[in-house]
């Protein structure tokens, strides 16, 4: 009976241990979930999440009746519905705003809302306009100034752009449109900057969501096309080939027309990927802390070391990225702009 009685105390401490270790589990990883975290500054949102806090956004959609509906994100927070309204927790719509009917089917309504996204590209025109206009109103009223502090900063980057970039490579075609290559530039500069800072009003991914870099691409696109002259399409529709490269079988242009797609999508496509990349890596290297704390204090200051060490160090690459990936985008807008405005065998200079 001895032996029976100490086997059964055995198996049910065995078991307790077990249901302490499968909760705590549970507990830890309801802590600290990397896939979670990672995924939830990657991707969009309809909050803004500042430490423990959440700023409320406002939710604009319309429902299948037609009418639109104005609400706090706040009400749909911790899966709630309000108005037949919910963030979808899985599926196509997981992340997203659905209207649930009397069936619990789930629609996607038209959406407008607020979302993290939008309002830091709100933000960072603001900064824009911060940083570039006091430079216009300076040479407004002293034209033969030298301005100093962020307007002078922001003289030496415009004026190498301009100078050495746009007018190196569109020639007599640069002021017409420097306004929108630089605007460009800036846009993505700002935006990827504040990216970088890790509380608000930075910390949006916004170069990292594919679909405002494809916005980006398709404007370039648009201004590339509509300004194109007729030797450019000429070379599109009917290039200077042999004759059997186009007839009967039209090889070369349809190789060109499909080009003209191309271009637009590799630079959605770049950009993209390069700040999605940056972001993750340094979100990784910081889990790396938080994944291997429970394996001692020995283990977990070795890799908080290394770890940060990293982390910094990806941070201070991802400054240098900013500038590059702003560039890059700028500069290969305004080659495919100047092989639009090509005229006979000329390239305008």
């Amino acid at each position: 009976m001895k032996k029976l009685k100490y086997i059964l105390t055995s198996l049910v401490m065995l078991f307790s241990l077990g249901q302490v270790m499968a909760e705590s589990e549970k507990e830890a990883e309801a802590a600290f979930n990397p896939q979670k975290i990672i995924f939830e500054h990657l991707g969009d949102e309809y909050g803004w999440k500042v430490w423990n806090l959440e700023i409320p956004l406002p939710v604009i959609v319309a429902g299948q009746d037609g009418k639109w509906h104005l609400f706090s994100s706040t009400r749909l927070q911790d899966g709630a519905t309000y108005e037949g309204f919910r963030i979808a927790e899985g599926g196509d719509y997981s992340g997203k705003v659905v209207e649930v009917d009397a069936q619990g089917n789930e629609y996607r309504p038209w959406d407008l809302s607020i979302t993290k996204n939008v309002l830091a590209i709100i933000i960072c025109g603001l900064v824009m306009f911060w940083a570039i206009f006091p430079l216009v109103r300076f040479y407004k009223r002293k034209p033969l100034g030298a301005p100093r502090k962020v307007p002078g900063m922001m003289e030496v980057v415009v004026d190498m752009l301009y100078r050495e970039l746009i007018v190196g490579i569109l020639g007599k075609d640069a002021r017409k449109f420097a306004p929108y290559l630089l605007t460009l530039f800036f846009f993505i500069l700002f935006s990827n900057l504040l990216g970088l800072i890790v509380i608000f009003p930075g910390g949006a991914n916004v170069m990292g969501n594919m679909a405002v870099t494809m916005v980006l691409a398709v404007c370039t696109f648009v201004v590339v096309n509509v300004s194109g002259t007729k030797h450019y399409w000429k070379e599109v529709f009917w290039p200077e080939v042999p004759a059997w490269l186009k007839v009967p079988v039209p090889m070369m242009p349809v190789i060109e027309i499909f080009g003209v797609f191309t271009k637009p999508v590799a630079l959605m496509i770049r950009l993209f990927a390069n700040m999605l990349g940056g972001h993750l890596i340094t979100l990784v290297l910081i889990s790396l802390i938080f994944l291997f704390g429970a394996m001692g204090a020995v283990v977990t200051g070795v890799t908080t070391v290394v770890a940060v060490a990293f982390a910094v160090f990806m941070t201070i690459i991802d400054l240098l990225i900013c500038f590059i990936q702003a560039y890059v985008f700028m500069m290969l807008s305004t080659i495919f702009i100047s092989l639009a405005r090509a005229k006979g065998n000329e390239v305008s200079d």
